[in-house]
């Protein structure tokens, strides 16, 4: 039994190690680490160049009013996961639960969920406050509080379905993590399909953009790109929000480009532009590689899940040998998943940075116009009060676009390569 287990160590090991070489390639493969060629000039980001004093005054102020939240259930969600991870907080908790194993399981997962949400609850208030008295909040509470509780009950019923599929497979194979991985994969790919579709439309209404030269002209360019999209929608943000945005989601047959209702009050030009970025992101499948990573990424949990239960098996008391194989073990795989989601973060932002750097040059490239380009980020920079000189840990933890003035050099240094005048 012993020469058994050791077996399945190694095995998992090796599959470990194998999935992590092939994310290492395929993220070294698909990342644009240099959006612009080897011979571009280098343009310095500087935010006195293209901010007064106030807007960079106001945009510092604003960060030091939400860091203190920000940072505080960051901390509150690390410690409690650190506490289902390295104690037997979470099995003593659940050891009250009564009734079959799924419904354990099941009513786990929304106990120590409810129990975090409470905890961060205040922060949210808090953070939603400073978002008030900036002017980037027109929430009432009820609404605020009402989209808080929809996206813990999404956040419940994804959770409740990983959960219950990992301690399924360990109570029926030995090698569970095999089934694990794989289902973690298959499942990463089908949200990427089904979020755009049932979703978002729980937090925001979605409508065409209405017809008219604007419209012509996104669809327009779209066509010049190259790049097939299924509809150009607007969402509802001003419901909640004054801050300008534009993303685009799904791939395929639900591939759609979303700009906020308060990003159509920037001239056309403005707008075009952010559209412009928008079909970099499909004309590259940013998407489907994001997708990709993220398969790879699950399934790589999914093998290392099998590694940490062991290590934290004694300290959490949790039974057996196959220790996710009981209820009881929701709270450890809860907090794994949480822990490797922060730790996994600054990953994902130095990516996605590379990856929206790309498209700005995408977006460049496509309109030939600088000027604008700079213009729109000043005004995105202004209205969503972006921090405009983040300090490390802010960059590295929170960063997922380049800031303004990284990307306005960078436009800057696109002008100069390309014999343009530069703004």
């Amino acid at each position: 039994m012993v020469d058994q287990r050791r077996a399945e160590r190694r095995q998992a090991g090796l599959v470990l190690a194998l999935l992590g070489a092939v994310i290492l390639v395929v993220v070294a493969l698909t990342t644009p680490w240099h959006a612009l060629p080897a011979g571009a000039p280098y343009v310095p980001p500087d935010p006195a160049r293209d901010f007064t004093p106030a807007e960079i005054a106001r945009a510092a102020a604003f960060d030091a009013a939400v860091g203190p939240p920000a940072y505080l259930s960051l901390g509150l969600t690390v410690l409690f996961a650190g506490l289902l991870v390295a104690t037997p907080f979470g099995a003593k908790v659940l050891g009250v639960l009564r009734g079959p194993w799924w419904v354990r399981v099941i009513l786990g997962v929304l106990l120590l969920t409810a129990i975090l949400e409470l905890l961060r609850w205040p922060l949210g208030v808090w953070y939603e406050i400073q978002l008030r008295d900036f002017g980037l909040s027109t929430q009432t509470w009820a609404s605020w509080n009402a989209d808080r509780l929809k996206s813990v009950g999404v956040s419940v019923v994804l959770t409740s379905i990983m959960v219950v599929a990992v301690i399924a497979l360990a109570r029926r194979f030995r090698r569970w993590w095999i089934p694990a991985a794989a289902g973690a994969a298959l499942l990463t790919v089908v949200a990427s399909f089904v979020y755009p579709i049932v979703f978002e439309p729980l937090f925001n209404d979605f409508r065409p953009m209405q017809a008219g030269p604007l419209r012509s002209d996104l669809l327009a360019m779209a066509a010049r790109d190259g790049v097939p999209v299924e509809d150009v929608l607007v969402a509802d943000a001003s419901r909640r929000t004054t801050a300008l945005n534009a993303y685009v989601s799904g791939f395929g047959a639900t591939r759609r480009i979303v700009v906020y209702d308060t990003l159509l009050k920037a001239p056309a030009d403005e707008v075009e532009l952010v559209v412009a970025h928008e079909l970099g992101h499909a004309k590259y499948d940013d998407v489907l590689n994001g997708t990709l990573i993220g398969a790879l990424g699950a399934a790589f949990g999914a093998v290392l899940l099998y590694w940490a239960a062991l290590a934290v098996r004694r300290r959490t008391r949790l039974p057996g040998s196959s220790p996710l194989a009981d209820p009881l073990a929701v709270g450890v795989l809860m907090g794994l998943v949480s822990l490797a989601t922060v730790l996994s973060g600054p990953a994902q932002n130095l990516i996605s940075r590379h990856v929206e750097a790309r498209a700005d040059v995408h977006a460049l490239d496509l309109t030939r116009d600088p000027a604008p380009f700079i213009a729109m980020q000043q005004r995105l920079a202004t209205t969503n009060l972006s921090d405009l000189s983040p300090d490390v840990v802010e960059y590295v933890l929170y960063a997922s676009h380049p800031t303004a003035p990284e990307r306005i050099a960078l436009a800057r240094s696109w002008a100069e390569l390309n014999d343009l005048p530069v703004p």
